[in-house]
């Protein structure tokens, strides 16, 4: 079993946690961008509350640990080690008890080059614990916004885990697929399940648009957070995500082993 205090040498050492390479100004420009209400930064979230820039400074220094400082304007921006474990616990729990429910599940990710693995590993130790891993509207199209405009993109998944892919790019099942922080793919996937009848998802695991998606959607949802996504924040703090834990998301794939291990450890799973 991993422990928690090599857990948080790792977190430390892989620049998981700590200093991290998302920079500050990039941090506070999503803070604005949130503030004006802009569609990229609010990833499918409708905020209730009025949150200014220094609301969210505020929020994200109490959920991240960052400086809440707002004349701190440039360098790398910080991550308490402390509440990445924390939060990483109470993702855990949740895991847990979807597992002891055998409630159905569905994974997505806007990461899949860094964190497809991770997820992976996770809806493996679900299904093997009796849970349905859902994986609707396989083949779909998503149009979706780019930086050249309006782009089709299909809806994938590669061992129980969504993503997107431009169509004829990649295969498909293959590991391969684009950067996105969209909630349209979790609407497309739960919008078919909806009209199928099927199984509806217990928990929604994932990050970006999957989270606040699905969360705005009213289904539970569970994710991990750079210090430059403060919708999930945002999420959970108005009660529409249960869990954000904050990190750096866009590290080598293998640096997130460690958390797995710990996560299925914690949550009572078989690795």
């Amino acid at each position: 079993m991993l422990s928690t205090a090599a857990l948080r040498a790792h977190l430390l050492a892989a620049r998981l946690a700590g200093p991290v390479a998302t920079s500050r100004e990039e941090s506070l420009r999503s803070y604005r961008l949130f503030a004006a209400r802009d569609p990229r930064a609010l990833l499918g979230l409708d905020p209730e509350w009025g949150w200014g820039e220094g609301d969210l400074l505020a929020l994200m220094a109490d959920k991240c640990g960052v400086s809440g400082d707002p004349r701190h304007v440039s360098g790398p921006d910080i991550i308490d080690p402390e509440r990445t474990l924390a939060a990483l616990d109470a993702f855990a729990s949740r895991l847990r008890q979807v597992a002891a429910a055998r409630a159905p599940v569905l994974f997505g990710t806007g990461h899949p080059h860094r964190l497809l693995g991770f997820y992976v590993s996770l809806a493996e130790a679900l299904s093997a614990a009796g849970c349905e891993v859902l994986t609707p509207a396989q083949g779909c199209g998503v149009d979706m916004a780019s930086r050249f405009g309006v782009r089709p993109y299909t809806l994938d998944y590669v061992r129980g885990v969504a993503l997107v892919r431009e169509p004829g790019a990649r295969p498909p099942g293959s590991a391969t697929g684009a950067h996105t922080h969209s909630p349209l793919p979790v609407r497309v996937a739960l919008g078919a399940l909806a009209d199928s009848g099927g199984p509806l998802p217990a928990l929604v695991v994932g990050d970006h648009g999957w989270v606040c998606g699905a969360g705005q959607l009213g289904f539970e949802a569970i994710g991990l957070a750079d210090t430059d996504d403060p919708a999930l924040f945002v999420g959970e703090a108005e009660g529409r995500v249960s869990v954000a834990v904050p990190l750096d998301d866009a590290v080598r794939s293998d640096y997130y082993r460690p958390l797995t291990r710990y996560l299925l450890d914690r949550a009572s799973l078989a690795a």
